[in-house]
């Protein structure tokens, strides 16, 4: 049999690498020469984070952390959303039978296992690591699987715990691995640009506004008067406004837009997103995957919060966080229950659209 380089980081075992398609090129020639392209993979690296497309991006700086300490790593990366994963990843993987079946048959030399979710335990407790990090489980009940996380964990059992909490996202994860953060930027990939460019006069500063929060966190929901309002007071100021969001915020972008006269290019998908959040110099949202999609291209951004707590978000210097007059009583609810006052009903168009000149001013 031929001498072949398994450890190499192009070797697949099932198909041509693509070294060989392209050079036709062999692990070892003839003459006993290795192949030129050979990269000899170091350690195993496994990250488990399931989540949301915005807990997603924002686990992201790890992979800076992951590349400078191992830098010979083989980095996987099992997630719901393989599609948003950066080329930094190796093998991304999505969260199907056929990916769990492999993982559970091959060896790792460190698991991160940054979910709390059930699935996302059992299945780092049933994969061959050498070490693991993170949550797993114990007799059923999601653990910390190193005092490092305990921290996080907590957070996530008690509201007191997590109002008080000082530290932000990155800090935590980062911790939960052992790792101390230095303010490693998320990793995303630029997107695809689109077929034909975005109709946008190329002339003034251009203000995306993110007017939805998904179906589920409602509690988070700013009127349409005020985003109407808004959209109407930029323009008065001279900037170009653009209404981002899904197929949820279809119905409602479509009214604001013609009630403010500004631009609105419906929803498409997700690469489309990207794209025309790239196009925006600026872009007002609330706690949603476009506010990582915002930091993760690196534009200004000015974040509307009220039922997190705002020591969790890390925008990098990029913009600022703006809040209610009164205080939420809804922490981490998905829908308001305070009978006095709904609390999004106090953060003024006039507050948001200040938060904005000062984000936009160089």
């Amino acid at each position: 049999m031929a001498t072949l380089k398994r450890d190499c980081r192009f070797f697949r075992g099932t198909v041509p690498c693509g070294p060989h398609k392209k050079h036709q090129v062999h692990c070892v020639d003839e003459a006993g020469r290795t192949c030129p392209h050979y990269d000899r993979v170091g350690k195993e690296i496994l990250i488990i984070k399931l989540g949301a497309i915005g807990d997603v991006i924002r686990t992201t700086p790890l992979l800076r952390k992951l590349k400078e300490v191992h830098p010979d790593a083989r980095i996987w990366w099992l997630t719901l959303t393989p599609e948003i994963l950066p080329k930094l990843v190796d093998e991304p993987m999505a969260f199907t039978l056929p990916s769990i079946l492999y993982l559970q048959s091959r060896p790792f030399d460190l698991l991160l296992n940054l979910d709390k979710d059930r699935e996302a335990c059992a299945l780092a407790e049933q994969i061959d690591a050498k070490e693991k990090k993170g949550f797993r489980l114990e007799k059923g009940i999601v653990v910390p699987a190193t005092a490092e996380s305990e921290q996080k964990y907590l957070t996530g059992i008690f509201d007191d715990v997590s109002k008080a909490n000082t530290k932000s996202y990155p800090v935590e994860i980062f911790e939960m691995c052992g790792f101390q953060f230095n303010g490693e930027q998320y990793v995303l990939d630029a997107p695809e640009p689109p077929k034909t460019p975005w109709k946008l006069s190329g002339k003034k500063r251009v203000v995306g506004l993110n007017t939805g929060c998904g179906a589920r966190w409602t509690s988070r929901l700013w009127a349409d008067k005020n985003w109407t309002a808004l959209a109407r007071a930029l323009k008065r100021k001279g900037y170009e406004v653009v209404l981002l969001g899904g197929e949820q915020e279809h119905a409602k972008n479509t009214k604001i837009a013609r009630a403010a006269k500004v631009k609105y290019f419906g929803h498409s998908s997700l690469q489309m997103f990207m794209s025309l959040v790239d196009r925006c110099d600026l872009v007002v949202t609330g706690v949603t995957m476009a506010m990582h999609v915002t930091i993760g291209l690196g534009k200004k951004i000015v974040l509307l919060n009220n039922i997190f707590n705002k020591h969790e978000f890390e925008l990098y210097g990029l913009g600022e966080i703006v809040e209610p007059s009164k205080p939420c009583r809804c922490f981490f609810k998905p829908t308001c229950v305070n009978p006095e006052y709904r609390c999004m009903e106090h953060l003024s168009v006039e507050h948001v659209l200040s938060a904005c000149v000062r984000v936009r001013k160089p």
